[in-house]
C-alpha cells in the first residue's frame, strides 16, 4: 500500500493512499480554522479512482470550519458518481458532521439591487433608441408604398380595384354612421358651453363662429381620424397580423403576387379617399349640431344661423381642414399595415400590435395636426 502525506499545516494532515479496493484518505491532526488551507487544496487537487473512505480515526479536533470541508469533499466525489463514505468517525466528530449537512440548504439569491435613477434612465434610453428604430423602419415602409404606388400609376393593370372598391367601403360607407352621430353631438356640445361662456360676456350672438370655425378647421377632421385610426386601422392591422400568422402572405410570395399591391396599397388608397369624404360629413354634422343647440338655447334661428356662417366664416376655414385628410389618411393606413406585417408568433402578438397601432397612429395624427396648425397660423391662412 502506497501512502502520500500532505506537506500542508501540522494541525490538519491528510493522507491518500491506493488499493484494489478503492482509495482512502487518512484524516489525522487538528481540523480546526486556523489551519485547514494547505489539507483544503490537497482534497480538492485529488483524483481518487473507485470507491472512496474518508477515514476519522486519526482526526484528534473537528470544528465547524473542518467540518464543512470534510462534508464538502464527500459531497463533491459524490456529485462525479464515486461511492464515498465517512469512517471510524467519533461520536462528537461524527454528530457536527451530520449538523453541517443538516444545514446544507442553499437559501434563495437575493436579487441585485439597482438604483432606481439609473433604471429610469435606462427605460428612457431603451424607449428613444426603440422609437428611432421603429421610425426609420415606418420611413422605410412609407418609401416601399410610395415605389409600390409608382409602379401602379405606371401601369394601372397592377392595380387591385376589387380590394379598392371593397376597403372603401368597408373604411367609408361603414364608418358614416358612427361620424356623423359623434359629429353631431360634438357640435351640440361646443354650441351648448360656448353659449354657456360667451353670455356672461353678452357675445352669446358669435356661437355661430365659435361653433363654425372650430369644427371646420380643427374638430371635424381631427375626430374622423382618430375615429378612423380606432377602427380602419386596428382592422388592417389584425387582417394582416392573421394573414401572416397563417403564412398566407408567404402563399402570396409564392405564387409571385407582391403583398404590397395586394394588401397595402389598395387599403391605403381607400383610406385617402375616404377620409376627406368622411371629413366632410363630419363637418356638415357638427354644424348641424351647433345650429339646432343654437336654435334651442340662444333663439338662433337657422336661417340667421345660415347667415352668420355666410357673411362671418370664410371657405378657407373649411380647406384647412379638408388639406390635412389625405395626410391624416396615410399615417392611419401606413402605421396599420406595417404594424400587421410585424406579427408573428402567435395570436398574442396580433392583439399586441394591433393596439400599438391604434395608439400610434392617433399619435401621428395629433401631430401632423399640430404641425398643420402651427404652419397655417404662420402664412395667417
Amino acid at each position: 500500500m502506497k501512502q502520500v502525506q500532505d506537506k500542508g499545516s501540522p494541525l490538519a494532515d491528510i493522507r491518500f493512499s491506493h488499493a484494489a479496493s478503492g482509495s482512502i484518505a487518512a484524516v489525522h491532526g487538528h481540523w480546526v480554522i486556523s489551519g485547514l488551507a494547505a489539507a483544503d487544496a490537497a482534497l480538492r487537487q485529488w483524483r481518487p479512482e473507485g470507491p472512496v473512505v474518508l477515514d476519522l480515526g486519526a482526526l484528534e479536533r473537528l470544528d465547524t470550519a473542518g467540518a464543512w470541508i470534510l462534508y464538502r469533499a464527500r459531497k463533491d466525489l459524490r456529485t462525479q458518481g464515486l461511492k464515498a463514505d465517512f469512517a471510524n468517525a467519533q461520536p462528537d466528530h461524527a454528530a457536527l458532521l451530520a449538523r453541517v449537512e443538516i444545514n446544507d440548504r442553499p437559501g434563495p439569491v437575493e436579487p441585485p439591487q439597482s438604483n432606481s435613477a439609473l433604471n429610469v434612465l435606462a427605460e428612457i434610453g431603451a424607449g428613444m433608441s426603440g422609437a428611432f428604430m421603429e421610425a426609420r423602419a415606418l420611413l422605410g415602409f412609407l418609401g416601399l408604398t410610395m415605389a409600390t404606388l409608382g409602379r401602379a400609376i405606371a401601369n394601372p393593370s397592377r392595380l387591385r380595384w376589387t380590394p379598392l372598391i371593397y376597403h372603401l367601403e368597408a373604411v367609408g360607407f361603414n364608418a358614416v354612421p358612427i361620424v356623423a352621430l359623434i359629429s353631431f353631438l360634438i357640435g351640440v356640445v361646443l354650441a351648448y358651453q360656448g353659449a354657456t361662456q360667451l353670455r356672461q360676456f353678452g357675445a352669446e350672438i358669435f356661437t355661430v363662429e365659435l361653433v363654425a370655425i372650430s369644427v371646420l378647421r380643427e374638430i371635424g377632421i381631427l375626430l374622423t381620424a382618430i375615429i378612423v385610426a380606432g377602427r380602419s386601422g386596428s382592422a388592417f392591422t389584425a387582417q394582416i397580423g392573421s394573414m401572416k400568422l397563417n403564412e398566407e402572405i408567404d402563399a402570396m410570395r409564392t405564387l409571385a403576387l407582391d403583398p404590397m399591391e395586394m394588401l397595402v396599397l389598395p387599403r391605403v388608397l381607400a383610406l385617402i379617399i375616404a377620409l376627406p369624404m368622411l371629413g366632410f360629413i363630419a363637418d356638415m354634422m357638427g354644424l348641424f349640431g351647433g345650429a339646432i343647440m343654437c336654435w334651442i338655447v340662444l333663439d338662433i334661428t337657422p336661417g340667421l344661423y345660415l347667415q352668420r356662417l355666410n357673411e362671418w366664416v370664410p371657405l378657407t376655414h373649411f380647406w384647412v381642414g379638408i388639406i390635412k385628410a389625405p395626410f391624416f389618411a396615410l399615417m392611419i393606413g401606413l402605421i396599420g399595415c406595417f404594424e400587421g406585417l410585424q406579427v408573428e408568433g402567435s395570436a398574442e402578438s396580433v392583439g399586441r400590435l394591433t393596439t400599438k397601432s391604434v395608439v400610434e397612429a392617433i399619435f401621428m395624427v395629433i401631430v401632423v395636426d399640430a404641425i398643420f396648425s402651427i404652419y397655417f397660423a404662420v402664412i395667417e391662412f
